[in-house]
């Protein structure tokens, strides 16, 4: 089956990747981000970006074993606490250039259900580079950010995704435990 070329693919014949978001607060009310490691054929494109973790959920699984899966693959973050997750799926489309290139152009952009989790462990648990095999990195470095500054790191597309998870999910990013 030949794979159509970008010029015959329309965004409407597409349909979206079903997909998980975290937002990772640690004790001081700082939230987790990455700077996406610009791989060739990334959904982003090309450009210094930071992001919180998210990845694609697999067929029959449920959203929140998902989003633990993926925090893990991206991070190696194992003590993490749910506290919270969006109230509906909130959906954004791929630029017109990256419509039939990302992900082998499947898709025209992501259906997303997000979570927000407290970040309970030592900060030597996080690593991201991945120890499974056929994984590969999808950060380059991070750090923890105010929920505030998340709107100017993130690649300019997935902006309305991200003010919605910040409209629920900031009033949690505040300093806990003791």
């Amino acid at each position: 089956m030949t794979k159509p070329s970008k010029s015959s693919v329309h965004a409407s014949d597409l349909p979206y990747r079903p997909c998980v978001g975290q937002m990772v607060i640690n004790a001081d009310g700082l939230v987790w981000v990455g700077r996406r490691a610009d791989l060739p054929g990334d959904a982003e494109g090309r450009g210094t970006w930071w992001q919180m973790p998210q990845g694609g959920i697999d067929p029959g699984e449920d959203p929140a074993v998902a989003a633990r899966r993926e925090l893990f693959e991206e991070t190696a973050m194992v003590s993490v606490e749910q506290v919270a997750a969006l109230s509906d799926w909130v959906t954004y489309d791929l630029p017109a250039e990256l419509i039939g290139v990302a992900w082998g152009g499947r898709y025209r952009g992501q259906k997303q259900m997000w979570f927000a989790y407290r970040f309970t462990g030592a900060e030597s648990e996080i690593n991201i580079t991945p120890a499974a095999a056929g994984l590969h990195a999808e950060f380059a470095e991070w750090r923890w950010v105010r929920a505030g500054e998340l709107l100017d790191l993130i690649v300019p597309f997935k902006r309305d995704v991200y003010r919605h998870v910040l409209d629920e999910f900031a009033p949690l990013a505040r300093p806990f435990g003791g």
